[in-house]
């Protein structure tokens, strides 16, 4: 067996960087224009053929592409939101941005984490304008259930995408707006950046127009003599994006779907081994569920001390994380909008534990992950899994 000491850290996550990339930012650099030019403009109609839509706008966040969207929905002072609490804080502080009232939606169930439909109904107000919905972990939202529902009541339909790049046929079809990430960790990148798909092809070219300081001519155009002088036209925003992130993700989309099946080939292993080992230990979702496999989440038993089990995995160089926090308990959100109970979203959270997936591993990696956490789970003495045998071949059976 080989020493701890020499054991290579497996990584939560992992961005695939090499030449092309380092290749695509010097010919930036040489080009001499360095933001919001053709390469941005190509990104922007790539990504929108990928995913089957008409265009797609490119900016510098998917932070900055939620808050267009809600622009772009017409949410505004007065209004509230419906949201989940199973995100990232973003997708609830572009609404406070927006002058509106975020409104905490508990989930389905643990083995279905997205928004709870009845729960949303439940929450409904004549204030209400919006509601968000969040393909957490890139696994799909029901988009036609969520469309009825936004329909039925007068809503705007908002997906946060940020999770699901590269899902084509499952995110930004139905949605009013959607929002996605190239964050360093998620399925490709552009080191920080976002896109903004939305479906109303006027709504679409005025958040275009907001990108840039709601300014009628770019930079680019009156370098180019196509243009002499602007006007501003309303209160508009830097969420441009640059040349260099739009090079890096020319480079990384030709590849995103390749690397998202190999996210779901290992989330299949990931699956099959804990079902074997650790039959106590739920990864959510249906094997079937379509998804982008952006993370692989797990459930462990009721009363795991997760804080012990993940640092036994860190101390055998094996990073985790959760996902998430809920937003409703953060001091800022509890103390401006009340302490709520969302019993459902609160259970997931203290059970989830969030395992390595990215492109960089192999199945020998995902044996080895699992092995760890049966050890972990076992030494910190959890609830139906302290007496688990772990076969030793684990690693070499996931090869096959």
């Amino acid at each position: 067996m080989t020493p701890l000491a020499d054991l290579p850290t497996i990584e939560l996550g992992s961005p695939v960087l090499g030449e092309a990339e380092k290749q695509a930012l010097h010919e930036v650099i040489d080009d001499g224009w360095l933001t919001m030019g053709d390469r941005v403009r190509r990104f922007e109609q790539v990504f929108a053929e990928l995913h089957g839509v008409a265009d797609a706008i490119a900016v510098h966040s998917a932070t900055s592409a939620l808050q267009l969207a809600l622009h772009a929905v017409g949410v505004g002072p007065g209004d509230e939101v419906l949201v989940p609490s199973l995100t990232f804080v973003a997708t609830a502080s572009v609404v406070v941005q927006a002058g509106a009232t975020p409104v905490f939606v508990d989930i389905e169930s643990p083995d279905l984490p997205h928004l709870s439909v009845e729960d949303a109904r439940a929450r409904l107000t004549p204030r209400t304008t919006a509601v968000v919905v969040m393909p957490y972990a890139g696994y799909a939202v029901d988009g036609a259930t969520w469309r009825r529902f936004a329909d039925d009541h007068g809503l705007a339909l908002v997906e946060d995408a940020a999770h699901a790049a590269g899902l084509p046929g499952h995110v930004a079809g139905v949605a009013d707006a959607s929002a996605f990430s190239f964050f360093s960790n998620k399925n490709m990148t552009t080191a920080e950046g976002g896109m903004l798909v939305v479906a109303d092809p006027i709504a679409r070219e005025r958040a275009r127009l907001l990108r840039a300081h709601a300014m009628t001519a770019s930079t680019l155009d009156r370098d180019r003599g196509q243009r002499v002088g602007y006007d501003v036209v309303d209160r508009g925003y830097n969420f441009r994006m640059d040349e260099l992130r739009a090079a890096l993700g020319l480079v990384q989309l030709p590849r995103l779907l390749g690397w998202n099946a190999t996210r779901r080939m290992l989330s299949e292993r990931y699956r099959s081994l804990l079902a074997e080992v650790l039959p106590r230990c739920r990864v959510p979702f249906q094997p079937e569920h379509p998804t982008a496999a952006h993370l692989l989440p797990v459930l462990l038993p009721v009363g795991t001390d997760r804080t012990a089990v993940a640092t036994e995995m860190r101390a055998a160089r094996v990073q985790t994380s959760v996902h998430y926090p809920p937003v409703h308990r953060f001091t800022y959100y509890r103390e401006r909008f009340g302490d709520i109970e969302l019993a459902r979203t609160e259970e997931f959270h203290d059970r989830e534990l969030t395992l390595p997936l990215h492109p960089r591993l192999g199945p020998d990696d995902v044996g080895r992950v699992v092995r760890t956490l049966a050890d972990a789970l076992a030494t910190t003495g959890a609830p139906d899994t302290a007496t688990t045998t772990v076969p030793a071949p684990i690693a070499e059976r996931t090869a096959g």
